[in-house]
């Protein structure tokens, strides 16, 4: 037997981050890299939010441990801020402060998961998703949806896939990758669904406040509020604070209680700087993220229009987060630069090493044939690496 456990030697490596560190490996040889890969705003924080982080390093009180669940005040302000922005109405003492929404995402998993256990994954679907129900022990069940559909799942997809053994729907609207937005009745319909057969739905409303045009964006925990649901949030995308590693759970009581415990033996608190800086962000206006919401959707209606000025390339417009997931089947299976491309995970490679342009494969999404533009860079960037792609595939 070798030294590495099963577990973790199933663990794939989360394609974006290989690709963001690919890029970085590049730049640092003098390459001018264009990243489409990383799923974060190009924006600083927010002054307000940075200052209340810096002002917090000087009191003492920061300097020592505080509750593992998180600082009482910052799970009163996720309450608060939860109501507001989607009218979930929940108890402060429910809200689990992570580190990051990948931390709350698994946690929940250890917490409702067991061997044995079926969790249905429509896809596309975030590359963390099914490692999180892995490292439970449980099986992801994948459940395809199609371009034409508009990358959403109906009600009849999930009761097809649906076994005896199935515990979890794990459900995200604004979608990572496809940007995918469901409607409120669509999510209605799936709430009932899942409280009807008694499963639990894991949420992910992370993208929540980045919905374009005449979608909109609504909580299952609302507009199901029969479901078994527990709801995964952070402050990353809509507050350009990736790096400060904040996001929470809120669930029932028992759900909470026991990711709180958890929690208490495998990270105890989240940096309390950290905590306070969230603290400034749900507690204040959100000025900084409409303008940057306003930024995103500019970016998004370029790069439609630009990726479908492309021969073998269709996108559809995505309706939320800061994603396009453009099929690129018309390009797969011919020579690109002297390669064989028979998938866009060759095609992502080709990209990177011959025009230093970096995108997402679509394979570890459950998307073969697609391919994952992050829109969240600057104007000038996305222009320059979407005008290298065309002129790539152009030159033939």
């Amino acid at each position: 037997m070798g030294d590495i456990s099963r577990r973790a030697a199933d663990i794939t490596e989360s394609a974006t981050l290989a690709i963001t560190r690919r890029a970085a490996e590049l730049r640092g040889e003098g390459a001018h890299v264009i990243g489409f890969g990383a799923g974060e705003p190009d924006f600083p924080t927010p002054d307000a939010i940075v200052s209340a982080a810096i002002n917090a390093a000087g009191d003492v009180k920061n300097h020592k441990y505080t509750p593992a669940a998180g600082l009482p005040e910052l799970r009163a302000a996720i309450a608060g801020k939860t109501l507001r922005d989607s009218g979930y109405e929940v108890d402060p003492a429910h809200v689990i402060v992570t580190n990051g929404g990948k931390h709350a995402v698994f946690s929940s998993c250890q917490v409702l998961l067991d061997p044995g256990d079926d969790v249905l994954l429509p896809a596309p679907y975030w590359v963390t998703y099914p490692e999180a129900v892995k490292l439970a022990g449980a099986s992801p069940v994948v459940v395809p949806t199609t371009q034409e559909e508009g990358f959403q799942v109906s009600v009849a997809a999930l009761d097809a896939a649906r076994t005896e053994r199935t515990k979890m729907l794990i459900f995200v609207s604004p979608s990572n990758p496809t940007g995918a937005v469901y409607p409120p009745d669509q999510v209605a319909a799936i709430g009932a669904w899942a409280a009807e057969h008694g499963i639990w739905v894991l949420t992910d409303e992370i993208y929540e406040h980045l919905v374009y045009g005449s979608a909109v964006f609504s909580s299952l925990a609302v507009q199901a509020p029969e479901a078994k649901v527990v709801v995964v949030n952070g402050v990353a995308k809509t507050y350009a604070m990736t790096g400060w590693r904040v996001g929470w759970l809120i669930g029932p009581p028992e759900v909470s209680a026991a990711a709180g415990r958890l929690q208490s033996h495998m990270t105890s608190n989240v940096s309390n700087l950290a905590q306070r800086a969230a603290l400034a962000a749900v507690s204040g206006p959100l000025d900084a993220v409409m303008e940057m919401r306003e930024a995103f959707d500019r970016r998004r209606r370029t790069m439609v229009t630009m990726l479908n000025d492309i021969e073998g390339v269709v996108c559809s417009e995505p309706e939320g987060a800061f994603y396009a997931f453009p099929s690129v089947a018309g390009l797969l299976g011919r020579e690109w630069a002297g390669r064989h491309v028979a998938s866009s995970l060759d095609l992502a490679a080709v990209l990177l090493d011959e025009i230093q342009v970096a995108v997402v494969p679509g394979d570890p999404f459950g998307a073969p044939g697609f391919v994952r533009f992050s829109f969240a860079l600057s104007d000038d960037d996305l222009a320059e690496g979407l005008g290298r792609f065309q002129a790539f595939v152009a030159a033939g």
